[in-house]
């Protein structure tokens, strides 16, 4: 465990002071920002119908980050060890590979929770806004919160597996986002609710991103999702261990 923290750190500290950590936090929180800007302006017009965290989940910005940040987040984590050769000194110390990719993938999920950070701050102006800041609701931020960690998690892991496959950083994010991409248009691929479809189809559909976050959104908690959120990333954070084990072979 001792390792496993001490990467950690390592990894943390090279997301906290790299220029690129920053702009990443700094873009995510421009887009944000840019979200809850036009929803000022629509509340100006009508009341909102539904809860703040429901509408945001709605805009296209909201999807652009989710999309974009993981490959961002993780295209460095093997790698930029690859190709500064940093990766057979690393690979080689007295550390299983296991924790290696234990902790790389956990602080790139620690790193995606703080980029979202500015999410409550956003909602409070809007329930500041409209008058109504002593409704702000915790659970419903709380569950919004879980959705967009499950989603990190599954995100991050695809992007873990694509790191750990090459040495260049842009290959490895286009194809984490290639993949990340690919898993989020499957939730169009559902036939509709009681209407009957090909077997794969409704297989595939169990992928239903969109659905599965409109339901954490409004503070519904099921644990299919999460279980078939976190069981997904585990069976890439698995194929990224093999890949790293790959070294062996050679």
């Amino acid at each position: 465990m001792t390792a496993f923290w001490v990467l950690l750190r390592r990894e943390l500290a090279a997301y906290l002071v790299s220029l690129s950590g920053w702009v990443i936090m700094a873009a995510v929180a421009f887009l944000i920002g840019l979200s809850f800007v036009d929803l000022l302006l629509a509340v100006r017009q009508t009341p909102l119908p539904v809860h703040v965290t429901e509408v945001f989940y709605q805009t296209p910005y909201f999807w652009i980050i989710m999309l974009l940040s993981g490959p961002v987040i993780t295209m460095r984590l093997f790698a930029q060890e690859r190709a500064s050769g940093t990766y057979e000194t690393l690979m080689t110390s007295p550390v299983r590979d296991g924790t290696v990719v234990a902790a790389k993938f956990a602080a790139a999920l620690v790193f995606f929770l703080v980029v979202w950070l500015p999410l409550p701050g956003c909602v409070a102006l809007i329930r500041y806004w409209t008058g109504e800041a002593q409704a702000l609701e915790w659970p419903l931020l709380g569950s919004t919160y879980l959705g967009i960690a499950l989603l990190g998690m599954l995100f991050l892991s695809l992007g873990c597996f694509a790191s750990a496959l090459t040495r260049s950083q842009t290959v490895a994010a286009m194809v984490a986002g290639l993949l990340g991409v690919s898993l989020f248009l499957l939730s169009f691929a559902a036939p509709e609710p009681g209407a009957e479809g090909p077997v794969w189809a409704r297989v595939l559909g169990v992928f239903t991103l969109v659905e599965h976050m409109r339901d954490f959104t409004r503070g519904v908690v099921d644990l299919r999702p999460v279980v078939l959120y976190g069981s997904t990333s585990l069976a890439f954070l698995y194929l990224t261990l093999r890949a790293v084990e790959a070294r062996h072979w050679k």
